[in-house]
Formats: structure tokens, sequence, C-alpha cells
């Protein structure tokens, strides 16, 4: 079985600086990720919670993010309803986005990295 793998960074304002940093990144990525819930949002909700990562959202627990037994991120897939646009967010116990990352439709992303992240 493949491991998905996605770059994420960490306290990215927004999607659009998400989508800058990830294609700076180039053949960067990959830190292993588990999808352990979705949520799905209206177009509008969307928009506000893709232009701010960083304001508290609450459909984010204390107990999203952090890893599993086998050291892949735990994440939350946010998917816009209208467009199909999904982020990946991995919370790490906070209330707001704290580490994001694109999902590829194939749901894996570059090559291995020894950060797994990319520098902001």
């Amino acid at each position: 079985m493949m491991t998905n793998k996605a770059l994420f960074g960490r306290k990215i304002a927004n999607l659009k600086e998400l989508k800058e940093l990830t294609q700076e990144a180039g053949g960067r990525a990959g830190s292993a990720y588990r999808v352990t819930r979705e949520v799905e949002l209206k177009d509008g909700d969307f928009r506000r919670f893709a232009a701010d990562f960083l304001a508290d959202q609450p459909w984010i627990n204390s107990e999203d993010g952090g890893t599993n037994k086998d050291g892949e991120r735990r994440c939350i897939r946010v998917s816009n309803q209208a467009t199909g646009e999904t982020v990946l967010v991995n919370s790490e116990g906070y209330s707001y986005a704290r580490y994001v990352a694109l999902e590829s439709p194939c749901g894996y992303e570059g090559s291995t990295n020894t950060t797994g992240g990319m520098k902001k």
C-alpha cells in the first residue's frame, strides 16, 4: 500500500500563500499523513477559511492533529462543496489550521525529504 504524502507548511496565512509556497518548493515534499475526518464547507465558508488559516475554527478541536503510532500526521481533509478544492489541516491540538497542505489528486506530493515540510 502506498503511503499518502503531502508538503505541510506551518502557520501559513492563507490558501494563496500555501499554493505559492508549495509551487516554490518544487520537488521537495513529504510527510506521510492519514485523514482522520472530513469537513465539507459551503463555498463562502471555505473561502473565509482559505482567506485566514490562522483564525480559530469551530470545527477544529484539541483532539485533531498530531501523529499516529505509524508516524503519520493526523489531519482533517477540508473541502469546498462547490468546487471540490481540498486542504489538509493538522492542528496539533490548536483550534486553527496550524499546519496545512495541498492534497494532490493521487494523494502523493513529490519525494521524501528530511524535514517533511516547507520553509516560510
